[in-house]
């Protein structure tokens, strides 16, 4: 049998205790699959005398993770300290620059500096794995790296953020607010002390930067990303949703275009029968779409420390079954320095149409108008409808629905403007893209 292989963990939190965890626990299972053995023979993290339930009394360790990847007798480097700066940034460079294999968990990372680290990675024939980056155990990006080669991939979408669809789904289910299912979310541990990050869509938009640059072949470009999040959806906004054959969630999607490829993070109503629709809570799930395979669905826990762990440890095992010197599978799929650049496309028709909530006065002449608005926008409207409330009384502002045909966003921006104009509006509108899976 080959000589062990040695990891060097750098952050011993959930992720990082449930790995060494799993190593310790499994290790004869580990070398059997993996044809040498699976050693921890350094850690760091913030607080040296916690009690994380493992035992690393065997372990050498450091007192940063920059110190851990420059001096650790290692083979591998594992980085699950997160943050796209700082210690995490660092240390993941110096370790590739060393020479040494890296693992990481680090979606922001790789969505700032993945094209960079790749190229290094590259130069030092080195492997930079990211398996748990990206919708935590579901095998997403070794599917697109690799089990997909070959196919022209059109399209990349999915529930990428477990926080955000426990919300949604909790909103649904319970008839809950958005702020009692957030705080519940927080008591909970699936969302953080400040929860601005998954629930503004930033954290859906770093994975969809990834999956984008491994689908296409583009340099990465978060910062092209069409972005908003669940912070305005009502309990109104589910209730319609409903009525209207439709369950909403926070997607990320990606496509490729005529002009460009087109990324985009926001709520979407999805049919209620399609199989996206019923991934539920803290569950992840992505779809491709692509011309050899057609539709791919993949659903799976999106994080949790065993679940990403799961992932991080297969990015291990590929590690200590290759062979030194053999041809490396490109960090992204592509070489780092044949990724094209990144071309945003143009204003499209978005196929589904639109849900616009309106809040008005109970006024004449209000749905002519709203009517006109849409009309002189070039915007044709599938339905027109008011929600009554009960027991309203008649002169309470009205609820009205619009659900628009094939039209593009800037036009729906203009006529909501238009509307907002004519000062019969009570509060903000809403709009929610339409989404119509086309085998999910």
């Amino acid at each position: 049998m080959a000589d062990a292989l040695k990891v060097g963990i750098a952050g011993l939190g959930t992720v990082g205790a449930s790995l060494v965890r799993i190593i310790q626990n499994r290790a004869n299972e580990l070398a059997t699959t993996c044809g040498r053995a699976i050693e921890i023979t350094a850690v760091t993290a913030r607080d040296r005398s916690r009690d994380r339930g493992i035992d690393i009394s065997g372990i050498t360790w450091f007192d940063t993770p920059e110190r851990l990847a420059a001096e650790a007798d290692i083979d591998v480097f594992v980085e699950l300290i997160g943050g796209a700066s700082g210690a995490a940034a660092d240390s993941v460079k110096a370790a590739l620059t060393r020479g040494l294999h890296v693992v990481t968990a680090n979606k922001a990372l790789l969505a700032a500096s993945g094209v960079e680290l790749a190229r290094i990675a590259e130069e030092k024939s080195v492997l930079l794995n990211f398996e748990a980056a990206v919708a935590g155990g579901i095998p997403v990006i070794k599917a697109l790296r690799e089990s997909l080669t070959g196919n022209t991939v059109s399209r990349v979408y999915g529930i990428m953020n477990g926080t955000c669809n426990y919300i949604l789904t909790r909103m649904e289910k319970e008839g809950l607010s958005f702020a009692d299912c957030l705080k519940e979310a927080q008591r909970l541990g699936y969302a953080e002390a400040d929860p601005a990050f998954d629930i503004e869509g930033n954290d859906t938009a770093h994975k969809l930067a990834i999956l984008t640059t491994l689908a296409f072949g583009t340099q990465i470009a978060a910062d092209e990303i069409y972005l908003e999040g669940i912070t305005n959806i009502s309990i109104e906004d589910i209730h319609a949703a409903a009525d209207l054959g439709y369950r909403i969630k926070l997607l990320g999607v990606a496509q490729l275009t005529d002009s460009g490829i087109e990324q985009r993070v926001h709520p979407t109503m999805v049919p209620h029968d399609s199989v996206i629709a019923q991934v539920d809570g803290v569950t992840n799930a992505v779809a491709i779409e692509s011309d050899i395979l057609g539709e791919l669905l993949m659903v799976g826990p999106g994080a949790g420390g065993d679940a990403t762990a799961s992932a991080v440890l297969g990015d291990i095992a590929d590690i200590a079954k290759s062979s030194p010197g053999a041809q490396r599978v490109p960090v992204l799929g592509t070489p780092a320095a044949s990724l094209a650049p990144y071309k945003r496309a143009r204003m499209q028709s978005h196929e589904g149409g639109y849900f616009i909530r309106l809040t008005v006065a109970d006024r004449t002449g209000v749905f002519a108008s709203i009517a006109a608005c849409m009309a002189e926008n070039g915007i044709s409207l599938e339905s027109i409808m008011q929600r009554p409330k009960p027991d309203a009384a008649t002169d309470t502002p009205k609820t009205i629905i619009l659900v628009t045909h094939a039209t593009t966003e800037d036009s729906v921006r203009k006529a909501v403007d238009a509307i907002k104009a004519e000062n019969y509006l009570v509060g903000e509108p809403q709009v929610i893209r339409i989404e119509r899976p086309k085998a999910f």
